[in-house]
């Protein structure tokens, strides 16, 4: 039996522009997957790559209490969240990224840049509504018939809870796959909210903000954030990297240190 495999869209292996990136939530995950990004774009550039152009999204401001899980300093406490984090980043890595202090929902996105449109979407949101939302985004920016460079090509969406979590890559238009005679190529990945519908509508969308870190840690674990943004950047940077993957995420526990991974299929 052939293995299953999903090719990657040649843009992501020969691009002629920068692949560009919004970056949904800039808390604990996505402001551990900013870093991860940037990691990546300054290695993908050494390659002969032309790159990432990554937009971050949150309209949150920092807290004291977001310092220690999420990547804020003292003196950045009070600024929001997407302009602290990709002013660091700009500053350290010499990029141009761009920071867009507005939600990136379904009814808003005729008023955000270029209408929200880039290559690729990484989600890092707390709630299940919220990804329905960006779902029916995405949905939308595939059928506009533009036929352009920041057309839509996946969505990896990022959650957990306290001690586990999961990635998800999905594809968002039809990727052309290329006749194969060693694996059975996939075109289609499917969105996260129709893969795993039933368990997100029953989901405890409750989230309010802590008071402190203390407070926060009972929510979340110290590491898991990070764990999950450097293991989904890992499987983003093997599609950059190998142009192919039987792997389209995973769910990971680390309270037991055990990891399991999504097939293509």
């Amino acid at each position: 039996m052939k293995t299953k495999m999903h090719f990657a869209d040649n843009c992501l292996i020969n691009p002629t522009n920068p692949i560009t990136v919004n970056l949904i939530g800039a808390g604990g995950t996505g402001s551990q997957t900013l870093t991860a990004l940037a990691r990546m774009n300054h290695s993908l550039l050494a390659l002969g790559h032309t790159g990432l152009q990554v937009s971050l999204y949150d309209d949150d401001v920092v807290t004291t209490a977001n310092q220690g899980r999420q990547l804020f300093a003292d003196c950045e406490v009070g600024l929001n969240k997407a302009v602290a984090l990709i002013n660091r980043t700009n500053r350290f890595f010499g990029t141009n990224w761009k920071a867009v202090t507005k939600p990136f929902t379904g009814n808003g996105i005729d008023a955000l840049p270029e209408r929200g449109r880039a290559n690729i979407y990484i989600t890092c949101v707390d709630t299940a509504a919220a990804r329905f939302d960006i779902a029916k985004a995405l949905e939308t920016l595939a059928t506009d018939g533009r036929a352009q460079r920041d057309k839509p090509l996946y969505w990896l969406d990022l959650g957990n809870s306290k001690n586990t979590g999961q990635a998800v890559l999905a594809t968002i238009s039809f990727i052309k796959q290329p006749n194969s005679e060693r694996y059975e190529p996939v075109a289609d990945l499917p969105f996260v909210t129709k893969e795993f519908k039933t368990a997100l509508e029953v989901q405890d969308d409750s989230n309010e903000p802590s008071c402190s870190l203390a407070e926060a840690l009972e929510k979340q674990d110290l590491f898991i954030n990070s764990t999950i943004a450097n293991m989904a950047a890992s499987l983003l940077w093997n599609l950059f990297r190998e142009g192919m993957t039987d792997t389209r995420g995973f769910f990971m526990n680390l309270k037991n240190f055990s990891s399991t991974s999504i097939k293509v299929g």
